[in-house]
C-alpha cells in the first residue's frame, strides 16, 4: 500500500516535501519546450453545496469519562487566554499548540486544535495532527469525525484525502463484504472533490494500487482511463503504468467486456483478411488435396493478443495526446503558483497577479469554448450538486470535467492560497451570481463567518448583495453582525441608516442617526496626541500620502476660524514630501477649499488660489480647480458615476436601476479620479482612512452629516432632476 511518505509539517501546520523524496516523484515537465512566464500572463477544492458550520459547538467532544487528565497544564490558561485576547495572532495559536503537544494532556490538545480549527479551518496539517491524536489515544471514530469534519472545510486536500483512506484502511476489518466497499466509496468521493486537482497523482496512483490489491485488475485499469484524460502534474506517468498494466495481463482481464469484444471482433477479421491473401499465394505452392490448418474457435493466440493490446494503444494515444495539450496550456500558470496552501503570511504581488493571470485564462477558455449563448445556469448548478451527490454515477465524466467546473476548481484552489483577500472572494462572487444567486450567497456566508470575519468591506459588499436581490431581512442581519464585531465603524451605521431610508422606514432611519450622536458624545477625543503620532510618522515615512492626508484632516475637523494656519501648513508639508504629482494637486485643492469656506478675506483666498493655479501648471495637471472652491451638482454626479469601483462586478443587464442619492461629505483620498466629485458612494466606503475611524471621529469631522442625513430623510428631489445609477457601485 502506498503511503505518505516524504512530508512534513511546517509551523503552519502545512505539509512540507521532504529532502528524502523519490526521485520517481519529483514533477517533470512536459515533452516540449517551455517559455518563461510573462508577468501579464502569469500562473484546488470543489465546494461545499452549503457552507460548512465550523462553530466549536459542532465538534463533538469526546465525554469525560474518555479523559484521563484531570487538570489542564500550568500555563495552559496563560496561553489560552492570549489566542483569545487576540484570536488573529498565529503566531499565539502556534505557541499554544506546541505546547499541548508537548505536554501530551488529550483534554488541552482537544480544546486547543477546536478552536485553533475555527479560525484557520484550511490548515489541513492540523486536521491530520487532530486525527491522528485521537487514533493513538484509540477512539477511531472521533478521528474519523475529525477528519471528515476537515475534509468539508478543505475537500480539495488531496493529502487529507489520503490521510482519511490509510486511516479507514488501518481501522476497519478488511475481512467484512462491507470493508472493501466503504474503501472504493471514500476513493470514488475524493477523485469526485480533488481528482482534477493538478497535484491530484498521488491519489489516483493509491487508488490505482488498492484496486490491484484487491485483484480487480479491471477497475484498475478503468481508473487509469479515467486519469489519462485529466491533465495533471505528472499526467505522463500515468500513460506509462496503463501500458504496464495492459502488458502483464490478458486483455480480456484488464479491458471491459464490451471494449474487448469489441477490438478482438475487429482484429481477428483483420487477421482474416490478411491470411487470405496469404492464402492466394501458398495454395499455389501447396500439394494436391492438402487443405489449410484450421485454428480453434474460442481461443485467443498470442498474436491475436498482442494485436489487441496494440490496438487498444492507438486509441489511448488519442486521449494522451489530447490530454498532454491541456497539459501544455496550463504549465507555466501552474508553475508559477509557489505557494498553492493557506498561510497566514502575505502573498507578493508577483503571486496574485499569477492568480488573477491563471483565471483569466481559464475563464476566456470557457468563453471560447461554450460561445453564444451559453451553458444553462440551471443545468450547470444541477450538474455541481449531482457530482456532490452522486460520486459513483458521475465520476468517470467527472474526469472528463466541463470546462465550467474547471474554472470553478480553479477559484476554489485560488481561495485555498488566497484566503484572506477580498478581491478573489468578490471575484468568485461575481463569477457565480449570474448562473445562481444561492450559490453566490453560499460563497458569501464562507467568506464573511469563516475567512473574513473583520474585513468590513465584504460585509458592506454583502449587505448590497441582499438588499439588491430583495431580502431586506438578511442585509439587516449582516450589517448587524458586522456592528457587533466592529463596534464604532461610522460607515456601518451609515450604511444601516441608508438601509432604512431607501425601504421607507425614516423613522427607523432617523432613529440609527439619533442613537449614533448620542453614542459619540461620550467617546471624547484627544487630537493633541493624534497630532503628535501623526507628525512624528511623517518624519519617519514623508512619502506616505495616507499620513499626510490623515493629518489634514485632522486640522481640518478642528475650529475652523483657529485652524487656518495648520490647515495650509498641512498642505505646505505635503507639497514639500516625495508625493506624485496628482496627490499633490489634490492636497493644493483641499486647501483651497478650507480657504474660501473659512477664510475672513478674499485676498487670502485669491492668494491660495493663485498658487493653486501655479502648482496645476507646474506639474502639468489638465485639471483646473474650481475658482468657487467646489463643482456644480451636475459635475458632481457624474464624476460619482465615473469613480472607479476597484472590485466591483459588472452586474447582469436585468438589474433594475434606481434613483441616486445625495453623495456623502467629501472625503480625501490618494486616487485622482475618485476625487473628483468629493465622495462616490462605492469609494468612500473604502476609503482607508474612514475605514479605521470610530464613529464619534466621523461625525466631529463632518458636523454637518447628521444635519444632511436626517434632511434626505424628508427631502427627496424632483423626479427631473435625479440621476440614475448602477447599484452595483455599491459592491467596490
Amino acid at each position: 500500500m502506498a503511503a505518505e511518505g516524504g512530508e512534513e509539517l511546517s509551523d503552519n501546520g502545512e505539509l512540507e516535501e521532504s529532502p528524502a523524496m523519490e526521485a520517481s516523484e519529483v514533477p517533470t515537465s512536459p515533452p516540449f519546450e517551455m517559455t518563461e512566464m510573462s508577468e501579464e500572463n502569469g500562473s484546488a477544492t470543489v465546494a461545499p453545496e452549503a457552507p460548512v458550520d465550523l462553530d466549536p459547538s459542532s465538534f463533538s467532544m469526546p465525554l469525560a469519562g474518555e479523559d484521563e487528565e484531570g487538570e489542564l497544564p500550568a500555563d495552559f490558561e496563560r496561553l489560552w487566554k492570549v489566542t483569545q485576547d487576540n484570536p488573529h495572532d498565529f503566531t499565539n495559536w502556534t505557541d499554544l499548540l506546541q505546547y499541548c503537544e508537548q505536554e501530551s494532556h488529550m483534554t488541552a490538545s482537544r480544546r486547543a486544535l477546536v478552536s485553533f480549527l475555527t479560525c484557520y479551518p484550511l490548515c489541513y496539517g492540523y486536521w491530520k495532527k487532530y486525527t491522528d491524536l485521537e487514533r493513538r489515544a484509540g477512539y477511531n471514530s472521533k478521528a474519523e469525525e475529525v477528519c471528515i469534519q476537515g475534509l468539508q472545510a478543505i475537500p480539495l486536500s488531496v493529502d487529507l484525502w489520503i490521510h482519511y483512506i490509510n486511516l479507514l484502511l488501518g481501522t476497519l476489518d478488511m475481512n467484512l463484504t462491507e470493508s472493501p466497499m466503504r474503501i472504493r466509496s471514500v476513493f470514488e468521493e475524493a477523485v469526485a472533490a480533488a481528482g482534477l486537482d493538478f497535484h491530484s497523482d498521488r491519489l489516483w496512483d493509491l487508488y490505482v494500487e488498492w484496486e490491484k490489491e484487491q485483484g480487480n485488475m479491471k477497475n484498475a485499469a478503468a481508473i487509469l482511463d479515467r486519469v489519462l484524460k485529466v491533465p495533471t502534474q505528472l499526467y505522463n506517468t500515468h500513460y506509462d503504468k496503463f501500458k504496464e498494466h495492459l502488458n502483464s495481463q490478458e486483455p480480456k482481464e484488464v479491458l471491459s467486456p464490451e471494449e474487448y469484444d469489441e477490438l478482438r471482433t475487429l482484429c481477428r477479421q483483420s487477421q482474416k483478411a490478411e491470411r487470405a491473401e496469404q492464402a492466394q499465394e501458398e495454395e499455389a505452392e501447396r500439394p494436391p488435396g492438402e487443405e489449410e490448418p484450421a485454428t480453434p474457435e474460442g481461443t485467443d493466440t498470442e498474436e491475436l493478443i498482442q494485436k489487441i493490446r496494440e490496438e487498444v494503444l492507438v486509441r489511448r494515444d488519442k486521449v494522451y495526446q489530447d490530454n498532454e495539450g491541456e497539459v501544455r496550456l496550463r504549465w507555466n500558470f501552474e508553475d508559477a503558483i509557489k505557494r498553492p496552501y493557506f498561510h497566514v503570511k502575505s502573498l507578493d504581488r508577483h503571486q496574485l497577479r499569477a492568480w488573477h493571470s491563471y483565471l483569466d485564462w481559464e475563464i476566456a477558455q470557457l468563453n471560447k469554448d461554450t460561445k453564444d449563448p451559453g451553458p444553462d445556469p440551471s443545468q450547470a448548478a444541477t450538474e455541481g450538486s449531482e457530482v456532490a451527490a452522486q460520486p459513483h454515477e458521475v465520476s468517470e465524466e467527472a474526469a472528463v470535467a466541463p470546462d465550467d467546473h474547471r474554472v470553478r476548481i480553479l477559484f476554489e484552489r485560488c481561495l485555498i492560497a488566497c484566503a484572506l483577500y477580498e478581491e478573489f472572494w468578490m471575484r468568485y462572487i461575481q463569477y457565480l451570481e449570474p448562473q445562481s444567486v444561492d450559490e453566490a450567497r453560499a460563497v458569501f456566508k464562507r467568506a464573511c463567518e469563516v475567512h473574513l470575519t473583520h474585513k468590513p468591506n465584504i460585509h458592506l459588499q454583502w449587505a448590497t448583495f441582499e438588499e439588491r436581490h430583495g431580502d431586506l431581512t438578511e442585509a439587516r442581519r449582516v450589517l448587524e453582525d458586522l456592528e457587533k464585531n466592529l463596534p464604532g465603524l461610522a460607515v456601518v451605521c451609515l450604511r444601516r441608516a441608508a438601509l432604512e431610508r431607501r425601504a421607507g422606514n425614516l423613522e427607523k432611519s432617523e432613529a440609527l442617526l439619533q442613537e449614533a450622536v448620542a453614542g459619540s458624545r461620550e467617546k471624547p477625543t484627544n487630537p493633541s496626541k493624534a497630532r503628535r503620532v501623526l507628525q512624528e510618522a511623517l518624519e519617519i515615512s514623508p512619502d506616505n500620502d495616507k499620513l499626510h492626508l490623515n493629518l489634514l484632516e485632522l486640522e481640518v475637523s478642528g475650529d475652523p476660524w483657529a485652524s487656518a494656519e495648520a490647515v495650509q501648513e498641512c498642505v505646505a508639508r505635503a507639497l514639500a514630501a516625495p508625493l506624485a504629482s496628482h496627490t499633490k494637486i489634490l492636497f493644493s485643492q483641499r486647501g483651497l477649499q478650507f480657504a474660501e469656506d473659512y477664510s475672513n478675506s478674499i485676498e487670502s483666498v485669491l492668494s491660495v488660489f493663485e498658487e493653486h493655479q501655479k502648482l496645476v501648471k507646474e506639474l502639468g495637471g489638465t485639471k483646473r480647480g474650481a475658482e468657487n472652491g467646489d463643482e456644480d451638482s451636475e459635475k458632481l454626479e457624474k464624476s460619482e458615476d465615473d469613480s472607479a469601483v476597484s472590485v466591483s462586478t459588472q452586474l447582469p443587464p436585468t438589474v433594475p436601476h434606481v434613483p441616486i442619492t445625495t453623495p456623502p461629505p467629501p472625503v480625501m483620498g490618494t486616487d485622482p479620479s475618485a476625487q473628483a466629485g468629493y465622495g462616490g458612494y462605492g469609494n468612500w466606503y473604502q476609503q482607508s482612512q474612514y475605514g479605521k475611524l470610530r464613529l464619534s471621529e466621523h461625525l466631529e469631522l463632518q458636523p454637518g452629516l447628521l444635519s444632511s442625513q436626517l434632511k434626505r430623510t424628508t427631502t427627496v428631489a424632483p423626479r427631473a432632476n435625479r440621476k440614475q445609477f448602477d447599484p452595483g457601485r455599491l459592491l467596490s
